[in-house]
């Protein structure tokens, strides 16, 4: 039952990722993409009746890890508190810029706001990755469960690490590339030239960034984290994930190519779940490593609730998944096509 809950906290995470990832790539690239209003406006309209829905599944996904493993989610939420705040404060900002930019036809209300949303759109791209190296490299736990982690120490993964030092701050930047590559994709999908093009040459120029930084990270990863090596020796057949990773980046770049958006964008999302399922094969079953003693690492055995509580929840949880991916067909189905500025929207 610990598995089976590990896999759908996992596919949630992805599910959430792959979503909200592409707008928070559409925001990154929002002033590099468009350089008028009416294209900055055809970026908000390509993600303008899915945003808010998309964070559904980082709500899920954090109501999942409550009631299936409620000590990793007290851990975490307590021990990066810091980080949890900056995250809600931009993802706050984020949705006030998408809301608000329109409310006045100002010259300098309208640049100010596009301005949040992209720095916040990027930021929470970098944050989020940044999130799961902290995870991936694991964080000082005593014999309770508990930690704390200051924003900053020496910048070297150790002992006594803080959110921030070259490997969580390397995972962070290649979070960004990915999402800016897939944000990319997904606006030269739903909107017209000259912006569709632009983002096309974008999601080019990212696509080197995400393969090269993708290849450094995965290498100092088996080093900073040598439980995951040693997973994948005693279970090789994990590396199929990384096959759909790289198989799904190298796919994106043949079809962009050829000018098919839709498979490109396919392509990026396959290379995203790949690369998760992959780190979440690696950690399995750790949740939470430590880095001060593996004993007091948080793993799907002492981070989890009953098995009575595992079995009911997951009565709630299939209705509850049920209707968010009816909704979701339902959303993405009736938004299907490009994005047209004469209908009303932002």
């Amino acid at each position: 039952m610990e598995t089976l809950w590990f896999c759908l906290v996992a596919f949630m995470i992805t599910m959430y990722v792959l979503l909200d990832g592409f707008d928070l790539g559409a925001g990154a690239v929002h002033w590099l993409a468009a350089r008028d209003e009416a294209g900055r406006r055809q970026i908000l309209r390509s993600i303008g009746p899915v945003w808010d829905g998309n964070e559904v599944w980082l709500l899920a996904a954090g109501g999942t890890l409550y009631f299936a493993f409620p000590a990793l989610y007290a851990s975490s939420f307590s021990g990066f508190y810091l980080p949890l705040m900056i995250v809600l404060w931009l993802l706050i900002l984020r949705g006030a810029a998408i809301e608000f930019r329109s409310h006045i036809r100002n010259a300098v209300w309208i640049p100010f706001w596009d301005a949040v949303f992209a720095g916040a759109s990027a930021l929470l791209a970098v944050f989020f990755g940044a999130a799961l190296g902290n995870v991936v490299r694991g964080v000082p736990l005593d014999a309770e469960g508990h930690f704390f982690l200051p924003l900053w120490t020496n910048w070297v993964p150790g002992p006594d690490p803080g959110i921030l030092d070259w490997y969580t701050v390397l995972t962070g930047v290649t979070a960004l590339a990915a999402l800016v590559h897939h944000g990319a994709l997904w606006v030269a999908l739903k909107t017209e030239d000259p912006v569709s093009s632009r983002a096309r040459r974008l999601a080019g120029l990212f696509w080197y960034a995400v393969l090269g930084l993708t290849l450094v990270v995965t290498g100092v990863t088996f080093r900073v984290q040598p439980h995951i090596p040693q997973r994948l020796a005693e279970q090789p057949w994990g590396y199929v994930f990384a096959v759909v990773a790289l198989g799904g980046l190298l796919w994106s770049l043949l079809q962009r190519r050829r000018g098919e958006d839709g498979r490109a964008f396919v392509g990026s999302c396959a290379y995203l779940a790949g690369m998760l399922a992959s780190v979440a094969f690696g950690l399995y079953p750790y949740v939470l490593p430590s880095v001060s003693d593996p004993r007091t690492s948080l793993t799907i055995y002492n981070a989890s609730t009953g098995a009575y509580g595992m079995r009911v929840a997951l009565y709630w949880w299939i209705p509850g998944m049920i209707l968010v991916a009816v909704y979701t067909w339902f959303t993405y189905k009736r938004f299907a096509g490009k994005v047209r500025l004469e209908e009303e929207g932002y």
